[in-house]
């Protein structure tokens, strides 16, 4: 059971690796292949972008088919996608070969959420999923570095480094991962698609996507935002980068803990306050090495556990739609991913290199709203205001239903799985 856990995580720790590694090796992309460091750049955004278009209608498209197939798929093309990557001889080629691999993970994370959800018994599903999204932490703690470290030999063993992690995933996952549930019977696009006229699904996709732009438009450019720190020293911003990954993989396994415990909406409200308070702070904790150090502890912390309750949160709304939801709320993050890098450099623009976090704070304050709103609303439906579990009958009908469609952590009935 946990070395299938393990093998998903590992699938999505080569999936982070090869997302975030690539800001620290455009330098060596763009002297390899005459290009500009911005031209470079836009490798990152395809990336991002991508993956968010292509999650939710994946999802539709493959939900008939077997759930084992279906990761050793995404995985096999997003390995073969990253092979291509590292021998790629020009810029138009590589950029082919960064949507491709963005479809192979756009297929990847939701299907291994829900299989990992499946491989668990209801209370310890938020914990599932904190373990394979702790696979992306880990990559910010340790597959960046190490990615960053060969791109010094050159940036195509940093490719390399994802390919030798995606194949492993695969073999594991090939020959330890079977007996999963069958999916139902798969309706048609339109269908699957249906739940996006809800607007608590919409609201809660944009919930991620506020989130997700508030933790990049500072992640970013945090090298800026703690220059006054730092003095421009590399050692003591590599100092600072390593706590902020070590917190993230905290925060991952924190939140899927708490998500079972108190519930997905206490995880978002406590973590997305912890969050703003941070933004608003970092003007001032970022003058000196322990108040940089103390925010690149607890913000990251805060920001990690909140991303695991926002997908479990997502897919409770209508638990028969959950790969669709799932994939959604992948979406959104990518989408916030993407977006974040513009966000921060707009909010430098016109808030200048100390004051530029106060902007995040606010994209915070708005996602608050966006959970506060959306929990009110389905006060009236489901669930009474205090989280209290609906009927029994339809609860476990509905988990019934999510349980043979991939298992996902909306299947949790009358467990914490709160919208």
């Amino acid at each position: 059971m946990r070395l299938r856990l393990f093998l998903l995580a590992l699938g999505a720790f080569a999936l982070g690796t090869d997302s975030m590694v690539m800001a620290g090796i455009l330098d060596g992309i763009a002297d390899d292949l005459d290009v500009s460091v911005s031209a470079a750049g836009q490798l990152v955004t395809v990336f991002a972008v991508t993956y968010a278009l292509l999650a939710p209608v994946l999802a539709a498209l493959t939900a008939h088919w077997d759930r084992r197939r279906l990761l050793l798929t995404a995985l096999a093309v997003f390995t073969a996608a990253n092979a291509l990557s590292a021998l790629a001889p020009d810029y138009p080629l590589l950029m082919a070969t960064r949507v491709l691999a963005a479809a192979g993970g756009a297929l990847y994370t939701p299907t291994a959420n829900a299989v990992a959800t499946s491989l668990v018994p209801p209370e310890r599903r938020g914990r599932a999923i904190a373990t394979v999204m702790g696979g992306m932490t880990v990559a910010t703690a340790l597959g960046v570095p190490l990615g960053a470290w060969l791109a010094d030999i050159g940036w195509r063993w940093t490719m390399w480094l994802v390919v030798a992690l995606g194949a492993v995933a695969f073999g594991g996952l090939a020959l330890l991962l079977r007996g999963l549930p069958a999916p139902t019977a798969a309706p048609g696009l339109r269908e699957r698609l249906a739940p996006l006229r809800d607007r608590r699904v919409v609201a809660g996709a944009a919930t991620t996507f506020s989130f997700f732009i508030a933790v990049n438009a500072v992640y970013i450019y945090l090298a800026t935002a703690v220059r006054p720190a730092t003095d421009g020293h590399q050692g003591r911003l590599t100092l600072i980068l390593l706590a902020t990954g070590l917190s993230s993989v905290a925060g991952s396994w924190l939140g899927g803990r708490l998500v079972d415990r108190v519930g997905a909406r206490a995880v978002l409200f406590t973590g997305g306050t912890v969050m703003a308070v941070c933004f608003t702070t970092l003007p001032w904790l970022s003058m000196t090495m322990p108040g940089a150090l103390a925010y690149a502890l607890v913000s990251p912390m805060a920001a990690w556990a909140v991303a695991v309750a926002l997908p479990h949160r997502l897919a409770s709304i209508d638990p028969p739609s959950a790969p669709l939801l799932i994939s959604l709320n992948s979406s959104a993050l990518y989408l916030g991913v993407a977006a974040g890098g513009g966000g921060g450099s707009i909010a430098i623009a016109l808030l200048g290199e100390r004051w530029f976090p106060l902007a995040s704070t606010a994209l915070s304050l708005v996602a608050l709203l966006l959970t506060a709103t959306t929990v009110r609303r389905a006060g009236h439906g489901g669930r009474g205001a205090r989280g209290g579990p609906v009927a029994a009958s339809s609860t476990a009908a509905a988990a019934a239903t999510a349980a043979t469609d991939t298992a996902s952590p909306a299947a949790a009935g009358p467990e914490r799985a709160e919208v």
